[in-house]
């Protein structure tokens, strides 16, 4: 009912006229003053031009509240039906409030998020509120315009006055008290246009604004509803990448330290595979001080079994090294989501490759001098049993 009361203008404006009409002898054919008529239908005429411009923009303002009153309910509905945000469905959803000055405000609003959207989620938002607001709301109602007509009717109605007096004064010229009685019915007439006009100035005034003032709180209080069910409803958030990447980070500091342990593991084993060769020379050397006979068997186990533990160790160099070009990989589908980070991966991976190439040269060359020994010890044994 709010929403239509500036309706209440028209009848009062037409009361008002006929009053102004009647008073005046238009509907008796006594006009007593063609002047004095004229002018009050000519300000009558101005106020009724200035209330039409006003219902024309109370009407657009009555269509943007309504808009954003059937667009608020949807948006309640949607996300009582979904139970979640529903910006996803927003972001790209064309003319949602069915509403030309909203509909385009809200496409801005869109293109400039698009702006912070990414592949991992919004980096920024910003607030609807920075496109419809109470700027938007003051536009749409003409605020500039009718916030200045009570003052306007106001100021006719004190125009009018003034103009009714001048033309009252203007035709009083007796200069004696037996001509004055003369001039009286002209001077009333004048005061007549000026109270007249006065007083339905002032009436116009104090109605336009009370309708006035009326609409727009209630237009306010619809735009701060919207604003807070789209809160509630579809303002985005900012994504959640940066959690992502500090999860990201900290599983590539644990990849790091496994890196690193592994490198260790092998340096480790690269380490016990000497200690071990050094123990079968020794032990080698020690049996053949010690004897050349029954020893032989003794040395024959022992060779077994740092042939077994060689070939263990192979085995486990093969592991690590397959676990290795793994991590690599893995670690190279990283590089393609965070450049910085495949950098370093990739320093690490040519370090570990480096400590790959050394430790195979090493076992190489093990491996070749065991041959050697291994060669040396059937010549031995050939020339014994000779």
């Amino acid at each position: 009912m709010k929403k239509k009361l500036y309706y209440l203008l028209f009848p009062l404006y037409i009361l008002v006229l006929i009053f102004i009409l009647y008073i005046n002898g238009a509907f008796t054919n006594e006009v007593t003053s063609a002047l004095n008529l004229l002018i009050n239908v000519g300000f009558l005429l101005v106020i009724g031009v200035m209330f039409v411009i006003s219902a024309i923009s109370f009407g657009r303002l009555n269509q943007f509240t309504d808009a954003l009153e059937h667009a608020g309910a949807e948006m309640e509905k949607e996300y009582r039906e979904k139970k979640e945000n529903l910006w996803e469905d927003y972001r790209t959803r064309k003319n949602p409030f069915n509403n030309d000055v909203l509909d385009d405000a809200f496409r801005k609003y869109q293109k400039r998020m698009a702006g912070y959207q990414t592949r991992r989620g919004l980096t920024a938002v910003c607030d609807l509120d920075e496109y419809i607001n109470e700027d938007l709301l003051d536009r749409v109602a003409m605020t500039h315009y009718n916030s200045a007509v009570s003052g306007t009717l106001t100021g006719l109605g004190i125009l009018g006055t003034f103009l009714g007096l001048s033309m009252g004064l203007g035709s009083f010229n007796g200069n004696d008290i037996y001509t004055i009685s003369d001039n009286v019915g002209p001077l009333l007439e004048g005061m007549k246009v000026a109270f007249h006009t006065s007083v339905y100035g002032i009436f116009f005034s104090l109605v336009f604004n009370f309708v006035y003032r009326s609409l727009m709180a209630g237009a306010y209080d619809v735009l701060a509803e919207f604003q807070t069910l789209y809160g509630q409803c579809v303002a985005p958030t900012v994504s959640s990448a940066d959690e992502n990447t500090k999860a990201m980070l900290i599983y590539q500091a644990n990849m790091s330290n496994s890196m690193k342990q592994m490198t260790e593991l092998l340096k480790g084993n690269a380490m016990e595979q000497t200690q071990a060769v050094e123990r079968i020379a020794n032990q080698f050397v020690y049996l053949m001080s010690q004897s050349l006979g029954a020893e032989f068997d003794k040395m024959g186990r022992s060779m077994n079994v740092a042939a077994n533990m060689q070939e263990q160790c192979s085995r486990d160099y093969q592991s690590m090294e397959a676990t290795a070009r793994e991590l690599i990989a893995a670690n190279q589908s990283m590089v393609q989501l965070l450049e910085e980070m495949g950098k370093r991966q990739e320093e690490i991976a040519v370090r570990l490759a480096q400590q790959e190439a050394k430790l195979a040269d090493t076992v190489s060359a093990l491996d070749e001098e065991l041959s050697n020994q291994l060669y040396t010890f059937n010549q031995m044994r050939d020339l014994y049993e000779k």
